[in-house]
């Protein structure tokens, strides 16, 4: 499924009124948006008004985890112009380590229907790139069905390998020519990030990862009960639907950010680096 939809001049706004973005607060040397749900809507569509080429994405604590760990990826993380506190755990941590005061988080499916709902208000076209093939035809058809105004541009879901030159170059193109001013990124952590800052200077859209939102809007999969997110419990929702693939990464990444996270509590690398710059003073 693919139109070109072209965005109005009236949709364009001055570039003196560009809305500030959220503060980056530092979660264990990742860069997580102090943010809400209306705020990062807001700079969201006003960018993707404007034509602008921005990168967002949302982390829970495996995401957290992953691009904290890995000093590349981190770099990459660091390079976003917003990273929403997906999970409850980053919310906390953003709350106790800089007393953000933040009353929710900002998940990502969520998010994505917040944006969808902005964008058929506004008359701004969205692009899907990401899931299996029954995914891209069923998720353009359930939002069509909530928000009947949504101009959705294209669909598509990617082959699951790396893209040739050719084939990548004919993605950009789609994306571009379609006139979409947001374009949704579905393809698992990091790939979709990875995804994403490879194309900044080539995709004229403000690209937004949000991971499992394709696969729960489109009813390939079930979200967890309100109860079970409003507690921190949704990785034990999805654990139990997918113990032999989830069980090592939830152990893994649970447990590095309760050690991090007290590790920044206690302030234990600033007394490190305090008893190190001793040591050197006394030799």
């Amino acid at each position: 499924m693919s139109q070109v939809l072209e965005r109005t001049p009236d949709t364009q706004l001055p570039k003196s009124t560009a809305l500030p973005w959220p503060e980056k607060l530092d979660v264990f040397g990742v860069g997580i948006a102090a943010t809400k749900y209306e705020q990062a809507s807001d700079v969201i569509v006003d960018a993707a008004q404007r034509g602008e080429r921005k990168l967002v994405s949302c982390y829970a604590v495996h995401a957290l985890i992953t691009f904290c760990e890995d000093e590349e990826l981190r770099a990459l993380s660091n390079d976003f112009d917003m990273v929403t506190p997906d999970g409850q755990p980053v919310r906390w941590a953003l709350n106790l380590l800089h007393k953000a005061q933040l009353t929710d988080r900002v998940y990502g499916p969520n998010l994505m229907l917040h944006l969808c709902r902005r964008a058929a208000e506004g008359g701004v076209p969205v692009y899907l790139y990401g899931g299996s093939p029954s995914v891209a035809e069923e998720l353009p058809r359930n939002l069509q069905q909530m928000l009947p105004d949504l101009q959705i541009a294209g669909s598509e879901s990617p082959p699951f390998r790396a893209l040739t030159p050719e084939e990548d170059q004919q993605v950009i193109d789609r994306i571009n020519d379609s006139g979409a001013g947001i374009v949704f990124i579905g393809l698992g952590c990091p790939k979709q990030d990875q995804f994403a800052h490879a194309h900044r200077d080539t995709i004229d859209a403000v690209q937004v990862c949000v991971g499992a939102a394709f696969d729960f809007h489109a009813g390939a999969k079930s979200t967890a009960p309100a109860w079970m997110q409003r507690h921190a419990l949704e990785w034990l929702y999805r654990l139990v639907q997918e113990p032999r693939r989830l069980w090592q990464r939830y152990l893994m990444t649970n447990s590095s950010y309760l050690l991090r996270l007290g590790a920044s509590l206690l302030n234990i690398p600033k007394l490190l680096r305090q008893r190190a710059a001793g040591r050197r003073r006394t030799h």
